[in-house]
């Protein structure tokens, strides 16, 4: 299985930042990104980044570069994660909210189930007590939105939103080493689930 890591933003994407300026998401989960694609790929497992470039690349261009591997493979052997923080205000205050979520497209797809695993994974690699936001008004525990990259992405699609940003608890907690290692963790073994469950290496 084809497995493509999204990193979201870019470095000229206003805003998306901590409101101290300490993490930066584009640069944070670039580095996240990265790191899941190491460890996937020293496993053996067929990982690539859909965006390795510092600016921006729209959304359009993001789903061709996924649709051209489900086109190339076919839909059922790629799978796509796309890694961000959340927010809950425009940046330039400390806000309350906390936690990790996982978003598909809306209706029952194959992302669902990608979402499961990633949620298994959270729950197992974030520190006890870590706010794991769900929504399980349809039965399951992902939240849904026709966001572009998941709508419109042929194969099986996930966005998380890794923690927020201007939460400051949060940001420290990121931005330090046992925190990078759960994001980078939890992604991998939940990526590496999803295929032992749905694909193949």
């Amino acid at each position: 299985m084809k497995i493509l890591i999204d990193n979201g933003h870019g470095v000229n994407t206003k805003g998306k930042r901590s409101p101290d300026g300490r993490l930066l998401e584009y640069r944070y989960c670039r580095e996240i990104a990265a790191e899941v694609e190491k460890r996937l790929r020293a496993q053996g497992y067929d990982a690539e980044r859909i965006v390795t470039e510092e600016a921006d690349i729209s959304l359009g261009e993001r789903c061709s570069r996924v649709n051209a591997w489900c086109d190339r493979l076919g839909t059922k052997n790629v799978c796509l994660v796309s890694i961000h923080c959340n927010a809950a205000g425009s940046g330039a205050a400390w806000m309350n909210a906390r936690g990790w979520e996982a978003w598909t497209s809306k209706g029952q797809t194959q992302g669902d189930r990608l979402a499961d695993c990633l949620y298994d994974a959270a729950e197992k690699y974030l520190p006890k007590g870590t706010p794991v936001r769900t929504d399980m008004t349809d039965g399951d525990r992902d939240k849904e939105e026709n966001f572009t990259i998941l709508h419109r992405s042929k194969c099986a699609a996930c966005l998380t939103e890794n923690m927020f940003q201007d939460n400051k608890a949060d940001v420290d907690w990121l931005l330090s080493a046992e925190g990078r290692e759960a994001v980078t963790r939890l992604h991998v073994e939940g990526i590496k689930a999803y295929v032992a469950k749905y694909g193949r290496k």
